[in-house]
């Protein structure tokens, strides 16, 4: 049958319908072939793979099996496997250890947590004592207030009894010559605690106004607008002020009318006690018109006085007021040094009439000196000082003659000579310069004669005064002969010969003290109006009012972040650096003196140049300094009790030690607009022992950030706002700060706490000095003759930086209420140089350099914004700076330094069982 299909295919098939049966019929022939070849492979085959294979396995040789099963460790034979197997081995080792450390620390934990349940124990009874300790100080405490107040009466203050309106007068004394305090002084006025209260007349509410210097007029009653001592209440005075004078000539009204006028007012009270007549002199040729008024108990004040007219330690020789409306320009004072200047000695005048001209008769020098007549001394003057001139041992400058018309004087007065700019330009040349007093022994003062005192002292020239009659400006408090030299005439020939002799360190004494009198008393309206209050306050012993301090604007912010702690700051090793503050901050007390001012302290304080408190007017009429008696002195106002515990480990670390042991200091932060900055700073000043507060000045007129959360350190954070931005707040004496010791620290300064410690303990010791850790100096430039502010390293230092120093808060007032205005105007005016002005002036009053500490000579930390002194015109500005200071000083007061402070016992060999005081340099 296949092969009739097969034929039957291959002819194409025969008979009907022959051919798709033979399609059909070969289809399912390959479909059944197909079929039979799919099953043959899908199970034949897998069957033979399987027989040789375990053929192959069960080879006699092992060695070239396969793919039968294996073993463990031929399973490791390859490398891959092989590490997985370290990896697992080293897991488990690992797992095992940090099992076995589990259960260590589980032990360890629950030790600690028997140990904590007993530290809580502890800690609860220590609550307990410490409840029952207070207590029991409490209780201590008011027992001793019971037995204080049952053992020492109970004092006040008197209550002030004031007079009536219409007080009843009291005798006149015999004639108005013999006019003191204690007859024609109401004292019932002026309590001790009264505060000295002023009332002065408006002039112009009276006919003798409009006849006043407009400039003397305006400077007095811009002086009176800012004085502390002057009231609106007239019926609370104790002293009533009017101003008479300078008056201008065409219209001054006559002695009569002036008298009717001064006997008219309305406190006058028939006989003008506790008045004071001001009649201040601008020209030197000023009248006394003042001499033919009755002026019954008021005491004058004024720069012409005849002995007739003037009641010694009741009327007052003034100073003239040269510079009414303007302040004095320092750069054209001329400098202290050299001492000796071209000129010995100078003299420029011209007398319009001599005494010897209006005597009755003329007599023989021999015969004056017997006493016959007085003797009219200014003739021989005139020869011998021409005969110095002539014989030309020094340069000598003496005319007789002025070259144009002399000013107008009174009789035997020598007139001056010129306008005021060529006298002074003489003077500036003269080493001294001579004051003939007038000719006219009644004459004590003259109008003249104060003229001439004044601008010597101005420009340097020491006064000789030729006349020992003469009563000088505020003579009875001022001991002149530090800063002039009062010659009586007869000793004219020896005049020479006593200039000559004279050191030059005793010139420069006497020319520094000479120009702190005239800064001081002399140069501007204020400083003159001042000195008057001051002379009779100081007469009738009341004390001067509490110097203001800066009222602290503080901006509100909150706290509340809990401060970090810098691990540079606070790895101090076994170092213990004292105690922190829990308690409320301790406040350096208060010494205002009151009523303990002496007459010893009287004179200190108004003549002592020298000294290290009184270069600047610091003086009975100025304002008392908060604790100034404990600055002035060691042991001043303050005996303490006890004393440092000595040793040398622990037992030193853990006190602050010193005379006082128990003292803060207070942080001052100038910061402007780096809040980032400051934060950081303030972090790292949490946990500093001995800190009292921290006043961050806010120098930015853009208020902080609402929502700068302030960390707390654990002491009170005072944010104070300024009203511009200057530099000069960061030595503001403001109210909040209520420690002696101020710690000036920029918002960027980087300073370890055992570093400030040591700084405030070194400080503790040098009060009056500065004490701090960056130095710098002062160099003088030889090609271009003139001074170099340098920060390089360097031997010696005249200068500490107040980024990061200690000072007394009593230079805080020094520098902004007494320190010459020019100098804060130039820091405004460059935004630099406050540290320097700040060394200048400890410098100027103590003589003493600053203090230097720890080994570091930069203090900014790492990755802070760049500061205003990385500008390239910063050391520009600040050579400026010191060579105006200069000009403004008259010298240079800065002084070299060739060492630092270090602990007692630093780099000092002990036994290991001891620790040295301090051991971070």
């Amino acid at each position: 049958e296949l092969m009739t299909g097969y034929t039957m295919l291959r002819n194409g098939g025969v008979g009907n319908g022959g051919q798709p049966w033979v399609l059909r019929w070969s289809s399912r022939i390959r479909l059944t072939w197909l079929s039979f070849t799919l099953f043959v492979i899908l199970v034949f085959f897998p069957l033979i793979a399987h027989y040789y294979l375990t053929t192959i396995d069960d080879a006699d040789d092992a060695g070239k099996r396969i793919f039968g099963p294996r073993t463990g460790n031929e399973l490791c034979e390859v490398k891959h496997v092989q590490d997985l197997c370290r990896i697992r081995e080293s897991v488990s080792e690992e797992l095992l250890q940090l099992e076995a450390k589990r259960q260590e620390l589980n032990s360890e934990i629950a030790k600690l947590n028997l140990k904590i349940e007993a530290c809580k124990k502890s800690i609860e009874n220590a609550k307990q004592d410490l409840l029952q300790l207070k207590n029991v100080i409490s209780q201590t405490e008011h027992s001793y207030k019971e037995l204080m107040a049952q053992n020492q009466p109970k004092l006040s203050l008197p209550i002030r009894l004031l007079p009536d309106k219409d007080d009843v007068t009291f005798p006149l004394p015999k004639s108005n010559r013999n006019c003191r305090l204690h007859n024609c002084f109401d004292y019932s006025r002026c309590p001790l605690t009264s505060g000295f209260p002023v009332y002065v007349y408006n002039s112009d509410d009276y006919p003798f106004g409009s006849s006043l210097d407009p400039l003397i007029k305006q400077a007095f009653e811009a002086t009176v607008r800012t004085n502390v001592y002057v009231t609106e209440n007239a019926n609370i005075a104790c002293v009533y002020i009017i101003l008479v004078g300078e008056m201008q000539e065409p219209v001054m009204p006559k002695p009569t009318e002036l008298e009717q006028q001064l006997h008219s007012l309305p406190y006058w009270r028939t006989d003008g006690h506790n008045h004071l007549i001001i009649n201040l002199s601008r020209k030197s040729e000023t009248q006394n018109f003042i001499y033919n008024i009755s002026t019954g108990r008021a005491m004058i004040a004024q720069s012409t006085f005849y002995d007739a007219q003037y009641r010694p330690g009741f009327d007052i020789v003034v100073s003239p007021l040269v510079h009414a409306m303007s302040e004095p320009n320092f750069l054209e004072i001329p400098p202290q040094v050299p001492v000796k200047r071209k000129y010995l000695f100078s003299f420029q005048g011209e007398k319009i009439e001599s005494l010897r001209s209006s005597l009755q008769e003329v007599r023989s020098f021999e015969e004056e000196i017997e006493g016959n007549a007085p003797a009219d001394y200014d003739d021989r003057i005139i020869t011998t000082l021409k005969a110095v001139q002539d014989s030309k041992l020094d340069f000598v400058l003496v005319e007789f003659t002025c070259k144009n018309q002399p000013k107008a004087s009174l009789p035997t007065e020598w007139a001056l000579c010129g306008e005021r700019d060529d006298r002074l330009e003489l003077l500036k040349l003269s080493t001294f310069a001579l004051i003939i007093t007038p000719g006219d022994t009644h004459l004590v003062i003259s109008a003249g004669c104060t003229m001439r005192l004044f601008e010597a002292l101005e420009v340097g020239a020491i006064p000789v005064v030729l006349g020992e009659q003469v009563q000088l400006p505020y003579n009875d408090v001022i001991r002149w002969n530090e800063a002039a030299l009062i010659i009586p005439k007869p000793r004219i020939t020896e005049v020479h010969f006593l200039l000559r002799s004279i050191s030059d360190n005793d010139l420069l004494a006497m020319r520094r003290q000479g120009r702190f009198l005239w800064e001081t008393y002399f140069s501007t309206s204020d400083n003159v109006f001042s000195t008057v209050l001051a002379i009779i306050r100081t007469r009738i012993q009341i004390p001067a009012a509490p110097i203001r301090e800066e009222p602290a604007v503080e901006i509100p912010h909150r706290s509340g972040k809990a401060a970090g702690t810098d691990p540079n700051m606070a790895d101090n090793g076994d170092l213990d650096l004292g105690p922190v503050e829990t308690e409320p901050p301790y406040a350096s007390p208060k010494y205002l003196r009151n009523f303990t001012l002496t007459a010893m302290d009287i004179y200190r304080n108004w003549n002592s140049a020298p000294g290290p408190f009184h270069l600047f007017p610091y003086t009975p009429f100025d304002p008392v300094l908060p604790s100034e008696a404990k600055f002035l002195g060691s042991g001043t106002g303050f005996r303490p009790i006890g004393g440092g515990a000595g040793g040398s480990g622990k037992e030193f670390q853990a006190a602050l030690g010193g005379n006082v042991p128990r003292e803060q200091f207070t942080v001052v932060m100038l910061t402007y607009e780096r809040e980032e900055v400051l934060m950081n700073s303030l972090e790292r000043l949490n946990g500093l022992p001995y800190l009292n507060k921290v006043v961050v000045v806010w120098n930015s007129p853009k208020l902080p950030s609402e929502d700068l959360l302030w960390p707390d350190i654990g002491v009170p954070i005072m944010v104070v706002r300024t009203e511009k931005n200057s530099l000069n707040n960061r030595f503001l004496p403001w109210d909040e700060i209520d420690t002696e010791a101020i710690l000036s620290i920029d918002d960027d300064a980087h300073l370890r706490h055992d570093e400030i410690m040591f700084g405030f303990r070194v400080w503790r010791e040098a009060r009056d000095r500065i004490v701090g850790f960056p130095g710098r100096y002062h160099a003088w430039d030889i090609p271009h003759q003139s001074w170099l502010y340098n920060s390089n390293y360097s031997c010696e230092l005249s200068m500490v930086l107040t980024g990061a120093a200690f000072f007394h808060k009593y230079y805080a007032y020094l520098y902004s209420y007494v320190m010459p205005q020019a100098i804060r105007d130039m820091v405004d005016e460059y935004i630099n140089c406050e540290d320097i002005a700040m060394n200048f002036l400890v410098s100027h009053l103590t003589r003493k350099p600053p203090i230097k500490v720890t080994s570091r000579w930069t203090f900014r930390c790492p990755g802070c914004p760049q500061a205003l002194s990385h500008d390239d015109s910063h050391f520009h500005e600040r050579h400026k700076c010191i060579n105006f200071f200069v000009k403004v000083y008259g010298y240079m007061p800065l002084l070299y330094t060739q060492f630092r402070v270090d602990s007692v016992l630093f780099k000092t060999r002990l036994p290991h069982d001891k620790t040295k005081c301090f051991k971070f340099i």
